[in-house]
Order: structure tokens, then C-alpha cells, then sequence
């Protein structure tokens, strides 16, 4: 159980060191071309297409590699 815990700690601060090297890049997770956004009068409707795809394969290649 240790283990697991320090492993997802280690994912995390790699995660938050992508996404601040991405901002800085001019890449801003949640931002990226191809994301839904639709403004009404009083209302917004987000949905990040894209990064959805991004962050599902980059789940499914961290679960391939700690399968292996």
C-alpha cells in the first residue's frame, strides 16, 4: 500500500511539472484548439473535447507501462 501511495505521488508531481512546462510553452491543458465552448446570454457550456482525449491516452499508456 506504501508503495502505490508514493508511486501516485511521483505521477503527480510529474503531471504538475507537464502542465507547468505546457503553460509556459504556450500550451494550456483545458485551452487547446478543438475544445467545445458555447456562450449564451447568461450562460457557458464548456467541454474539452480534446483534452479528454489527451488525458485518456495518456491514462491508458501509464496503465500499459505499470502492467508491464
Amino acid at each position: 500500500m506504501g508503495r502505490l501511495i508514493i508511486l501516485i505521488g511521483i505521477a503527480l508531481i510529474i503531471f504538475g511539472l507537464v502542465v507547468m512546462v505546457g503553460e509556459r510553452a504556450g500550451i494550456r491543458f483545458g485551452r487547446l484548439p478543438g475544445d467545445i465552448i458555447v456562450r449564451g446570454k447568461h450562460s457557458t457550456f464548456y467541454f474539452p473535447v480534446i483534452t479528454c482525449l489527451l488525458l485518456s491516452v495518456l491514462l491508458t499508456l501509464l496503465s500499459w507501462l505499470f502492467r508491464r
